[in-house]
This record gives C-alpha cells, sequence and structure tokens, in this order.
C-alpha cells in the first residue's frame, strides 16, 4: 500500500506542469547583441586583424592618403594587450570629451602570441611612435622631444598639457622595415646601404630630382598624363629648373622626354648637418641623404657602454628595456650597478617611409623596438581622394590592393 501511494504521488508530481521559462525583454535582447558584439570585434581587433587608416604623404608612392587597410596581428603574433582596462575602439582618447580611453593603473608586461613569420626586410609594418612616451597634448602631431630641443624643457612644459602613454596606447605609425635586428645600417647621397650592400630603391620609393628643361615653355599637361600631381609632386625652383618627387622608373621616363636637358637627384650635400637627426649629435655631420653607420641592436647582443655607443643606445636601455641609468664618473650605474657593457633584451627594427624626403621615421627617431610593433599590413580595402563626386572620390583600381 505505501509503495502504492509513493508511486501514485510520484506520478501526480510528474505530470504537473513546468515552469516556463521568463522571457526576455526586447532592450535585454539588444543589450546582450551588443555586448556579444563589442567582445567580439574587440578579440577579432586585438587579436586576429585591425583597420588602419593613411593620415599622411610619407608612405607614397606605395600607400597614399585616403587608403584604409587591414593591418593583421597573426604574422607577427598578436601582441597581448599592455594596457588592458580600456574604451573599446577608442585607442588613447576618447571621441567626444578628449579624455583618455584608458586606465594605466593596470599594466601588463610585453608578451606575444606566436607568429607566422618574423619581421623581414621591405615588410610595412604598423607599430606605435617610439618616441610617443611623452605627449604635449595641445599639439599631438608634433613630436614632444623635438619640441623640446627646439623651445626648451621648461618653455614647452610651461606652455603645453605634457602626458605620458603606455606602449600599446601611442601613436600607430606605418612604415617599410629597412633594416632588421643586427643590420649594419648607412646611406650615402640618398642610397641606403644595408650590412655594407647598397639597396637600390625599388619602384614604391620617392625622391626629388632637379629636372633642367631646354626651354622655359613646357606643355605640364604631359606629366599629368604620366601620373605626376601638378604643384604636388612638381615644383618650379628656377625659369627652366623643376623640382620633381617620383620614383626612379618614373624619372627614366621623364629623362628621355627630347625637351629635357638633365635630371639629377636632388640630395643634401655630404657634411652638410641636421641637429634633428638621430642621435641628435651635430659632430656627426649627418643629414637625412648622409648617416650611419648605426648598427641596429639585437636581442642578446651585448654592446660596450661609451661615449661613442651612448648616444644611439641611450634610450633603448632606459626607455624601451626599463632600466635605471645613472652617470657615474667616467662610468655608467645600470640599476645602481656599475656596468661597462650592456645585454640587449629586445630586438630592434629600422623603419623608413617610401616617401624619402617627406617622412619623420628613424633617420629622426632612431630605433623601433620589439614591444611597440602593432602588425603587417596586408591589404587596401578601400582608397578615396578629397576631389570630385563621391563615386569620383573613390580610387577604384586601389580597392582590395595587395602591400608589398
Amino acid at each position: 500500500m505505501n509503495w502504492k501511494f509513493r508511486q501514485k504521488d510520484k506520478e501526480s508530481l510528474s505530470t504537473q506542469p513546468t515552469q516556463p521559462k521568463k522571457k526576455k525583454t526586447k532592450s535585454r535582447e539588444w543589450f546582450d547583441a551588443i555586448v556579444f558584439a563589442v567582445i567580439a570585434a574587440t578579440v577579432i581587433r586585438v587579436f586576429f586583424i585591425e583597420a588602419y587608416t593613411i593620415p599622411t604623404e610619407s608612405m607614397e608612392k606605395s600607400l597614399l592618403v585616403g587608403d584604409f587597410l587591414f593591418v593583421s596581428k597573426v604574422n607577427y603574433g598578436a601582441r597581448i594587450p599592455m594596457t588592458p582596462v580600456a574604451f573599446p575602439f577608442a585607442h588613447h582618447t576618447m571621441p567626444v570629451t578628449g579624455t583618455k580611453a584608458y586606465y594605466d593603473g593596470i599594466q601588463w608586461k610585453y608578451r606575444r602570441l606566436p607568429g607566422i613569420q618574423d619581421i623581414k626586410r621591405n615588410d610595412v609594418v604598423v607599430f606605435n611612435f617610439p618616441e610617443g612616451d611623452t605627449v604635449a597634448l595641445e599639439v599631438q602631431d608634433r613630436d614632444y622631444y623635438g619640441l623640446v630641443r627646439a623651445l626648451g624643457h621648461e618653455a614647452v612644459n610651461t606652455q603645453y598639457t605634457v602626458t605620458s602613454r603606455p606602449v600599446d596606447k601611442r601613436e600607430n605609425y606605418i612604415k617599410r622595415c629597412i633594416g632588421i635586428s643586427g643590420d649594419v645600417m648607412s646611406m650615402s647621397n640618398g642610397l641606403v646601404s644595408v650590412n655594407g650592400k647598397p639597396e637600390p630603391m625599388k619602384s614604391t620609393g620617392q625622391m626629388d630630382y632637379l629636372v633642367k628643361f631646354k626651354s622655359a615653355d613646357v606643355n605640364f599637361q604631359l606629366f599629368e598624363d604620366m601620373g605626376f600631381v601638378i604643384a604636388k609632386q612638381i615644383t618650379a625652383v628656377s625659369q627652366d629648373t623643376y623640382n620633381f618627387n617620383a620614383t626612379p622608373e618614373l624619372m627614366a621616363e621623364v629623362k628621355k622626354l627630347d625637351f629635357v636637358s638633365s635630371v639629377t637627384m636632388h640630395t643634401a650635400a655630404p657634411g652638410a648637418a641636421e641637429p634633428d637627426l638621430f642621435p641628435q649629435n651635430p659632430q656627426l655631420k649627418w643629414n637625412v641623404d648622409n648617416w650611419g653607420p648605426v648598427r641596429i641592436p639585437k636581442k642578446g647582443w651585448t654592446v660596450k657602454l661609451d661615449s661613442l655607443s651612448m648616444p644611439f643606445y641611450k634610450r633603448c636601455i632606459e626607455i624601451y628595456e626599463g632600466n635605471k641609468l645613472e652617470k657615474s664618473g667616467n662610468g655608467w650605474l645600470i640599476n645602481g650597478q656599475k656596468a661597462d657593457s650592456y645585454t640587449f633584451k629586445m630586438n630592434y627594427y629600422w623603419m623608413m617611409g617610401d616617401n624619402r624626403h617627406n617622412s619623420l621615421d628613424s633617420r629622426y627617431w632612431g630605433f623601433v623596438p620589439e614591444d611597440h610593433v602593432v602588425g603587417k599590413a596586408l591589404f587596401i580595402w578601400m582608397s578615396y581622394n578629397t576631389d570630385g563626386s563621391f563615386f569620383s572620390k573613390i580610387r577604384w583600381s586601389r580597392l582590395f590592393k595587395g602591400i608589398h
């Protein structure tokens, strides 16, 4: 009897209707969808691929202002966020308020996932601006250290609001990798040499050329038909001489024209010192077209610390690799210990723009540490200029074009 009662009781319980699940409201569904989309997009952006815009002319003719690129994080290995607490899709500044888009109270050490390749010479690389650790907010397009050299430390810090930024929140730059870790770089009369071997510019590199015509009467429409942008790539020097900014291949075609008297590459004279050039030592008498040799630091390479090496590697040791560096008599102290040499913990790279006379690059601020590397530029997904109607603005021939 007891067994029958328990069985009947169990059956009655099993036949009771189950409580229906509470249905989500429309607002909750939208909230969940937005949260999922933000998380998914952030994961893709951080670990796989990110969009990037070309803001300056430093990479012409490879990349034009108005090109929109996809940058791969997979090729060199995705960098684990070093400043993990940040507002999604904002790099370092909030778009409306202008305030910081990140919290720098939590910082993680530099780590990178395994990549499918190492950085190679001639790769087009996106990286964080090495000298972007300190910024004058009112003039963010100006290099802080260049401002200090021009105006003085006190004047800059009095006139502007100066702040510091973590590595992964520094401005994004895009250049071509000219030299990798361990390479010895130099440049003579506008021609780069890597490990003593001259490396002529490829078809994407641009230099300045002085073109002298046989007559002052020149039909410049011909140059437009060749692909030149008048007033931008061709400017007057005298009545019959003009400065052309173009690739060597294009200038070879100009030289063939019967009304052209001569074509000469326009470079700075050796010995004409530019004080802003890396390592900011006028006694070297280096300029944008004549400099070097410079050895790029490599992980595991040991350099002797002396008056010759320190101008080149002091920032790497102190800022990029986080050591306390002090001068002590005729020698140096690293983290309080006397040292006459230093072994590098990271690889470094030498980056330059293809438009050689219109690029602020490693010639001005030196080496790019590996922890600053963001990714490899893959292809252009959209490109437009500022002239004409909407459809004429789009550079159709550049859409989905690979970057070489």
